[in-house]
């Protein structure tokens, strides 16, 4: 059983990082092979418009056409038996690579004309997504709303898929050395780090042992 976690976001020592790394670990203390990929890594670019995906008898119907650096990484996905895409949002949706990735994941499954698409095989699946923005702030601007639909996609495409919404989280630990809006208390965001990521962390390796022993 193997436990992919895709990281969509740029840095691989921060927040969206931190908890990946912690879905491999609650994945890899369960007995799953694990593995971490970041999309900054690789050169590849979100779909094209081809349709080759939906061209009826076509080699590339119900999946990608393009060849790049991701192609590897979807066909693996085929193989897998759980995937956790993480990200942070930026500009209120998730990084421009991160939303190329799921693109050109998901989009060759879309197509209710013809159900057959859709893989037989049924995976865990999961979004763990970072965010500046307060909890209220998040839920009043429909924020959480708007990412559920993405879950729910992926749910009716792999048949299972849950999503950890990460608020209040520090973009860089020295506040004084950045312009940064006059509303932000960092010893209010620093106490937010101290106490309450840590239970997001618990959450996340929670989220990977659950996944690893679903598979067993």
């Amino acid at each position: 059983m193997k436990i992919m976690a895709v990281n969509g976001g740029p840095r691989k020592k921060w927040n969206t990082a931190t908890l990946l790394n912690k879905v491999i670990e609650g994945a890899a203390s369960a007995g799953a092979e694990t593995e971490l990929v970041y999309l900054y890594d690789l050169d590849f670019k979100g779909c094209r418009a081809c349709y080759s995906c939906k061209l009826l008898g076509g080699k590339s119907y119900g999946k990608c056409a393009a060849k790049d650096e991701l192609t590897p990484v979807l066909e693996q996905i085929h193989e897998i038996d759980g995937l956790v895409v993480g990200s942070p949002i930026y500009f209120w949706s998730l990084t421009g690579v991160a939303r190329s990735f799921l693109e050109r994941l998901l989009y060759p499954y879309v197509n209710a004309a013809d159900p057959s698409v859709i893989p037989e095989k049924k995976i865990q699946t999961a979004l763990i997504l970072t965010m500046g923005a307060s909890e209220d702030m998040m839920k009043t601007q429909g924020w959480d709303r708007q990412l559920q639909g993405l879950e729910a996609v992926m749910k009716g495409i792999f048949g299972m898929s849950e999503s950890l919404f990460v608020h209040d989280t520090m973009p860089f630990d020295d506040y004084s050395k950045y312009a940064v809006s006059p509303l932000i208390d960092p010893a209010e965001k620093a106490r937010i780090k101290k106490e309450v990521f840590p239970v997001f962390c618990e959450k996340a390796f929670d989220i990977g042992v659950r996944f690893a022993k679903a598979m067993v």
